[in-house]
């Protein structure tokens, strides 16, 4: 199967990008104190690179995502015997779907016009006791625009949207420590550098095609800046995210525990 495009988008494109898999895996590691020996849905599972952590410690585990392309690369990818994938159109609620003690959905919605039929749809599949954990991006904390995200949420703005579909919600956050607060602050100056060369905001009228080209360019450049300092020992790992139920506000990323 031929590689799919870089983007910038999404993780996997080697050390420059070790901030946003380990990000990404926290979420998993976390998600690890709820799926113990359940069976769990990823919906939305990309890569796979977090489904198949979760395998290590849940009964069974599905990794359900639209692209078939992802679905059949992690096919290919990751064979354990409590693992599979599916490619599955989660809009959809069809009588008599399996239902799942846990679900995950992580860094999805965001890129939903409305997403209310996609959280129904999960809704549909959750256990009457199960859980869905639901991470997206927080605005307050974004730097720049993302040409692949059409929504961003504060806090109270996920809380509002997801008690229209869940019985009960609660937001942390996912927060890090004093070397990810360093990177940010590297990587936030990188990108107020590059945006000072735009002071028109002429990206803003460009093709999509010419800015989705253009960010995935941006996205090593500025990570490589923000790393300049770094030594090839110095990565940064999951273990350098946590989740908190305290500064909601100000964390990377908001993360939702939602019950029927």
């Amino acid at each position: 199967m031929a590689e799919a495009t870089f983007t910038g988008e999404r993780p996997g494109w080697g050390t420059d990008f070790d901030y946003d898999e380990a990000r990404h895996l926290a979420a998993y590691d976390y998600a690890s104190t709820l799926a113990a020996g359940k069976q769990v849905m990823d919906a939305g599972c990309g890569e796979g690179w977090g489904t198949q952590r979760i395998a290590d410690c849940a009964s069974s585990v599905t990794g359900v995502d639209y692209s078939a392309e992802a679905v059949a690369a992690c096919q290919s990818k990751w064979k354990k015997p409590n693992l599979e994938f599916r490619r599955v159109d989660l809009t959809e609620a069809p009588d008599g779907a399996q239902r799942y003690d846990v679900i995950l959905n992580f860094q999805v919605i965001e890129h939903i016009v409305d997403p209310r039929p996609f959280l129904r749809g999960l809704r549909a599949r959750l256990a009457d006791d199960g859980v869905l954990m639901l991470t997206t991006p927080n605005i307050a904390m974004s730097f720049s625009e993302n040409p692949y995200h059409v929504r961003e949420y504060t806090a109270q703005q996920l809380r509002e949207l997801l008690l229209e579909v869940f019985g009960s919600v609660e937001i942390v956050g996912m927060q890090g420590n004093d070397r990810v607060k360093l990177f940010d602050d590297r990587r936030k100056a990188a990108i107020q550098r590059i945006l000072r060369l735009d002071p028109l905001g002429i990206r803003n009228i460009l093709p999509q095609w010419l800015i989705n080209f253009a960010f995935a360019r941006l996205a090593v450049l500025v990570r490589q800046q923000a790393k300049s300092n770094e030594s090839a020992d110095d990565l940064i790992e999951p273990s350098d995210f946590f989740v908190a139920g305290e500064n909601v506000d100000t964390a990377l990323d908001l993360v939702a525990l939602c019950r029927p």
